[in-house]
């Protein structure tokens, strides 16, 4: 049921390193259609829904959660492996699952609990991402977790971007000095086209962003000024939504070019020679990098440290702290099933895994429930 035309370095179902735990299977999908569809049943991918991606879910129904942003990036990342004959079943498995280890209030959350972390193991999202596949999703009569393939697994922890640096550290069963799969490599950079983009339309919708301001970015002006050309008489919302549709297919468009020229450049002929490589060989050109390089500057200084958005980090990471210290004090306010688990993992760990597991709603709900005295209980 795979494609028949993948390119011999592309990661084959067949050849995978296979499961964890031996199991007999009702039907006969390939092995990373299986995991893409594990992925999607399980309870950490729907809470995605009402994670921070940059705007708090009460803020506004329009603006990109996690759960959206994953989609997205499935939608770029399955587009770019089509076009170099790569596997997108596994694509799509890692796009979905890269962010199912987040906490609510996204980057805010993970820091906070990281800093309360500290002398217990610390904490990092993709390592939570791989915890939550290999153990705390309970769905099976056999074993804990989704029995992920291993490339699946080894893409989760190898996944890499300007907040997700792996150390590889603990993590020898999935070869830490090796690169992943060219299909892992995908992800880092489909995350980034994603984010940036969809950010860019939620800033500006959400007035936090200047649209003259943003003319002053090359990649984007150039690309505006191409669509405005193309349909002098669009209206302002529209002539943004494409012009955002435009970046993305530009971006892609060199990313599988460079690729390419990389895969021949350094005679790739199967997967272990990808393996072997010194870094990755998806990546746009250098000139599309360092133009991309100056909208994410653009956007860390206009969005993410816009003050409306530091306000509701520093709200969130008071009471994330308080949340978590709460815990910690009084470990018998969390779930009995979660109680159960403190001998196993110890107390900080558990109290960890059950705050990461919120949605920014559920957060804030607790926070309610636990420190203001007339909410319900």
């Amino acid at each position: 049921m795979e494609r028949q035309d993948l390119a011999a370095y592309a990661a084959h179902s067949a050849l995978s390193r296979g499961r964890r735990y031996d199991e007999i299977y009702k039907d006969d999908r390939p092995a990373y259609e299986r995991d893409r569809d594990r992925i999607i049943h399980c309870a950490a991918f729907r809470r995605l829904e009402y994670k921070t991606q940059v705007f708090v879910n009460h803020e506004g129904d329009y603006y990109r959660t996690r759960l959206t942003h994953s989609l997205e990036v499935a939608q770029i990342g399955r587009g770019i492996a089509r076009r170099l004959q790569l596997n997108e079943d596994l694509v799509e498995t890692l796009a979905l699952s890269h962010d199912l280890g987040h906490t609510p209030f996204g980057h805010t959350g993970e820091e906070v609990l990281n800093r309360l972390m500290k002398g217990h193991g610390g904490f990092e999202h993709n390592r939570q991402s791989l915890r939550i596949v290999e153990l705390l999703e309970e769905r099976y009569p056999d074993f804990n977790g989704l029995n992920l393939s291993w490339e699946s697994r080894e893409g989760i922890i190898k996944h890499s971007s300007d907040y997700d640096i792996p150390d590889g550290s603990g993590f020898d069963e999935y070869c830490p000095d090796l690169r992943p799969t060219l299909e892992a490599q995908i992800i880092d950079l489909a995350d980034e086209i994603a984010y940036n983009n969809h950010d860019i339309d939620d800033g500006l919708k959400a007035g936090y962003l200047d649209p003259k301001a943003l003319m002053g970015i090359d990649l984007w002006a150039e690309t505006y000024t191409r669509v405005a050309e193309k349909h002098p008489l669009l209206p302002e919302d529209r002539q943004i939504l494409q012009t955002i549709s435009h970046l993305i297919g530009l971006l892609i468009r060199d990313l599988v070019e460079q690729t390419r020229s990389n895969i021949s450049a350094a005679r790739i002929r199967s997967l272990d020679e990808v393996r072997r490589q010194t870094g990755n060989l998806v990546s746009f050109s250098v000139a599309t990098a360092a133009r991309n390089r100056e909208l994410k500057t653009f956007l860390y200084e206009n969005l993410y440290s816009h003050y409306k958005v530091e306000r509701m980090r520093i709200k969130a990471e008071r009471f994330l702290t308080l949340l978590f210290e709460n815990y910690l004090q009084n470990p018998t306010l969390l779930p009995s099933s979660y109680q159960a688990k403190y001998g196993q993992y110890g107390r900080e760990r558990v109290v960890c895994d059950y705050i990461a597991g919120m949605t920014d709603r559920y957060a804030l709900d607790e926070y309610k429930r636990l420190f203001e005295p007339y909410e319900r209980v």
